[in-house]
């Protein structure tokens, strides 16, 4: 507590004011920073006053405390990941892990191992007890990313796990209670997948109990300005770069794109726009040219239509490939077994690729 005794000179008054007045600048910046914090690491990273978010953050606050199977099922990018964090965060379990296994990433000769476990002996070179993503997770949850690429030699062994609630580390016949509340996610056609028998029915209704629909980016456009400085302030305090604002010609240019990656991809822009760009603002030529030369009706103009035109020469290898990973998803309508096929390349090929470049 500051004090003076009378009489007191001035300078000693106006040095009192200025350590108070410091310190209520300071009270007020740790305000604003843990506010910036809890938009962009708490459930608030559900970022949105659009109708569709709003329906969105509803529907999770129902059914995050039940102890249902839950399937988020979206386009890529749509953030399926954060509503299943935002699920667990409002769960019950929330004290607990939430452990997640991408089913798309992982190598089917290992994905066993990974959420099962094995014990020491199991196969060769297993030199040591693993522990199991699903022993992990606990009395936490469970979240199964990118469900529809399981292979069907696991789609039996998970069926057991929702509908028994327990399983056999690999190489054990010891089996284990199952604890933790199984989360979803997929970007898959699972009914089509069923009728043509890579998925399996069963299976399909023991996770389908309740359904989250991710909207796509483009459903919601009137959220874009609000995610735009949501990402600026998350980008900008980790790579301790000031912070931008975005002009008009910006905004309208991003308003114009189709966001086939989606919020993923609006952040992946953000984050290019904050390092690259020179100016004190976000500005239109800080935009990649794929995206300034869009047009309001969703088509490129002519000169923009072929992937020969439309890619700079000075475009390095990474970002021609993305591009064609783009332009692929984009034409098949997000189905990615359609795009690996036009491709050339797995469907595991693809989901690797997808999650390197952020689409």
């Amino acid at each position: 507590m500051d004090y003076l005794i009378k009489p007191f000179p001035n300078e000693e008054l106006l040095h009192v004011l200025g350590r108070i007045e410091h310190e209520i600048l300071l009270t007020a910046e740790n305000e604003a920073l843990r506010s910036r914090l809890q938009v962009y690491e708490g459930p608030g990273a559900l970022i949105g006053a659009s109708e569709a978010m709003t329906r969105l953050r509803r529907l999770i606050a129902r059914v995050a405390p039940t102890q249902s199977t839950i399937l988020v099922r979206g386009d890529s990018g749509t953030g399926k990941e954060l509503i299943a964090r935002a699920l667990h965060e409002q769960s019950g379990r929330s004290s607990h892990p939430l452990v997640r296994v991408n089913c798309g990433a992982i190598p089917e000769t290992l994905l066993e191992s990974e959420l099962f476990g094995h014990v020491k002996g199991a196969f060769t070179g297993a030199t040591e007890r693993r522990t199991g993503r699903i022993e992990l997770a606990g009395d936490g949850t469970l979240f199964l990313d990118e469900m529809g690429d399981l292979p069907a030699s696991l789609q039996v062994k998970l069926l057991r796990v929702l509908q028994e609630r327990e399983y056999d580390p690999v190489g054990s016949s010891q089996t284990r209670p199952v604890r933790a509340r199984i989360i979803a996610a997929t970007n898959r056609d699972l009914e089509k997948a069923i009728e043509k028998g890579s998925f399996r029915e069963d299976l399909y209704y023991r996770l389908n109990v309740v359904t989250i629909q991710a909207p796509p980016l483009r459903d919601h456009l009137e959220d874009l300005e609000e995610l735009v400085r949501h990402f600026t302030l998350r980008i900008s305090a980790r790579e301790g770069l000031p912070e931008k604002s975005p002009s008009h010609g910006f905004l309208d240019a991003l308003r114009k794109w189709h966001w086939p990656g989606n919020v993923r991809e609006l952040e992946n822009t953000i984050e290019s726009a904050l390092i690259l760009g020179e100016g004190e603002h976000f500005e239109v030529q800080d935009l990649p040219s794929y995206i300034r030369t869009r047009e309001p009706s969703g088509t490129l103009p002519p000169s923009q239509a072929s992937p020969e035109t439309s890619i700079p020469e000075s475009a390095t290898l990474e970002e021609v490939e993305k591009r064609m990973l783009m332009k692929a998803l984009d034409e098949c309508g997000g189905n990615q077994s359609e795009a690996a096929r036009r491709l050339g390349i797995t469907r595991r090929t693809l989901a690797y690729r997808r999650e390197k470049y952020g689409i």
